[in-house]
């Protein structure tokens, strides 16, 4: 490969990018990869913030990479490269203050068992949910997520459900797809426990048990979890960074860091008009067939390219970010005492009162307030791969995904608020006790075990990433108006999902279709399409 002219340029290094860089690379392209960080992989990211653990300081679980299309292509190629999944016999788990909680193990029969011995009926709900969610609406649900939204894949998709369907089935299950969780959940679970452990994980796209669509993504996302488990990476998420990091070298493809993209090249040709390159760090990378964007549509159509469509401008300014995120890391010198010993096998815990106090932190947090009974989302990777602690030791992941970008107060009142509203390292820290105090409810003796702790707010999260704008860390929120074909926004280029309004300039990453999750999708789908070229 010649350094000055690949075929393809990608702008960023996130997993979607090195999905394609490294696909592309497979199939026979050229591809230079460019980052800006010192260090490659965008939300993967691994160091070892005290001396002897191994912290995935940002994403640490990979279900949905697992079943994706991008995996089942690579995984010879990554394996062959040294990388290697853990499970564990458990998926998810709750517990609430007052120490009740539940280990539920992987798979759909064992944890309806747990669930039927807790309240039969929910049992019997989660078995038909279940049913209907990973079987009955499977090829709909993870066709439309898996495809070109604008493509013919997905017309006859919508051909074949019609005909099997009708035209009621088909507006029924657009119906369903819009209901909230907290709708679904008092229709049709009796147990306040059982909607307390399926509640949170519709946080895990950013939206709120309230919020339109949140029972579709809430019923998807946990049973998928308690199907599929909760995979950590045997040494670290960086693995896989450097993987696919190797399967791209090891077919003449290069990747560079502190190489900041400040424009691409586009030159007029005719009625069309096409990118031929970047300039990055005031040197110009030439690119013979296409440019693909890894990054938020604000910058992509706001500082890359110029004389972008005022309709395009407007759009792209008006795409809304959700949340802020944080995460407290914690390294301890022995295992948690949970009040219920089998909570220690379960990959992620979450923590938080009901139902109702997820859907009471969300409102706080979207008006700008800090919760005073934040949900916690526990990780347990050392439960998974031992390997990333001394022996003995253990490292707590913790995140919480309902803090507000812009500060207007503290629901508690204990926590000073900065004039400018903005997060600052005492806030933060103030909040991490918060988050420590919260956690000794329910772990007796926690604090006596730190061997360190550190913090990231949404600001630090930012700072870490510049596609997490204000912190959310999902890149946009992933509400009605803003996913499948209208995620970033409603394409201008009809059939051609993923493509700008220069015929070769690409978009991807969690600010398009289908999205966050870490599954490398849209990735995989520019790659496809560029290797049919």
């Amino acid at each position: 490969m010649s350094n000055s002219k690949p075929q393809i340029i990608i702008i960023g290094s996130g997993i979607n990018s090195l999905v394609c860089a490294a696909l592309l690379s497979i199939w026979g392209k050229s591809v230079l990869v460019l980052e800006q960080n010192a260090v490659l992989g965008g939300c993967i990211r691994t160091e070892e913030l005290f001396p002897g653990y191994i912290h995935d300081v940002l994403s640490c679980w990979y279900p949905l990479f697992l079943s994706s299309p991008a995996y089942q292509v690579l995984k010879p190629a990554l394996e062959k490269a040294g990388l290697e999944f853990r499970q564990s016999d458990y998926s998810t788990g709750l517990v609430q203050p007052n120490g009740r909680g539940i280990a539920l193990r992987r798979g759909i029969l064992p944890a309806a068992l747990q669930i039927d011995a807790i309240a039969g009926k929910d049992g019997e709900t989660f078995r038909y949910m279940v049913q209907q969610i990973l079987h009955d609406d499977a090829e709909l649900v993870f066709g439309l997520l898996g495809q070109n939204p604008y493509g013919v894949g997905v017309l006859r998709l919508l051909f074949r459900e019609w005909r099997k369907r009708g035209i009621d089935g088909l507006v029924k299950f657009a119906g369903n797809s819009l209901e909230t969780f907290r709708r679904w959940s008092e229709r049709e679970l009796q147990s306040d426990f059982i909607r307390t452990l399926v509640a949170p994980w519709v946080l895990h796209t950013g939206l709120g048990p309230d919020d339109a669509s949140s029972a579709l993504i809430g019923k998807l996302t946990f049973a998928a979890v308690v199907s599929e488990g909760m995979p950590v990476v045997k040494g670290g998420s960086i693995c896989i960074v450097e993987a696919l990091k190797t399967i791209i070298e090891q077919h003449g493809g290069q990747l560079l860091t502190h190489t900041r993209v400040e424009h691409i090249i586009t030159h007029q040709r005719g009625r069309k008009r096409r990118a031929s390159g970047v300039i990055a760090e005031g040197k110009v990378y030439h690119a013979t067939d296409a440019v693909v964007c890894n990054v938020t549509p604000q910058q992509l159509y706001g500082h890359l390219l110029d004389n972008v469509p005022i309709t395009i401008q407007k759009n792209a300014q008006g795409y809304h970010y959700g949340r802020g995120g944080m995460q407290v890391h914690f390294a301890l010198n022995s295992p948690p005492s949970w009040s219920n010993p089998k909570l220690c096998h379960v990959p992620l815990i979450h923590l938080t009162e009901s139902m109702q106090q997820v859907c009471l932190s969300v409102t706080q947090a979207n008006n700008g307030y800090l919760p005073e009974h934040p949900t916690l989302a526990i990780g347990q990777p050392i439960a998974l791969d031992p390997g990333r602690a001394p022996e003995g030791g253990w490292i707590l992941w913790v995140q919480m995904q309902e803090l507000p970008t812009h500060l207007k107060g503290d629901e508690a009142g204990d926590i000073p608020i900065p004039d400018d509203g903005k997060w600052n390292n005492a806030v933060r820290e103030a909040f991490a006790d918060r988050i420590q105090a919260r956690l000794e409810t329910v772990i007796p003796g926690f604090s006596s075990t730190i061997v360190g702790r550190r913090a990231y707010s949404p600001a630090d999260l930012q700072v870490l990433n510049s596609n997490l704008v204000g912190g959310d860390p999902y890149s946009g929120v992933c509400s009605p108006d803003q996913f499948f074909w209208l995620r970033p926004f409603a394409s201008s280029k009809g059939g051609k999902a993923h493509q700008t309004f220069i015929n070769n300039v690409f978009h991807i990453g969690a600010s398009t279709h289908p999205g966050p999750g870490l599954a490398g999708t849209s990735g995989y789908l520019v790659a496809r399409r560029l290797a049919r070229q």
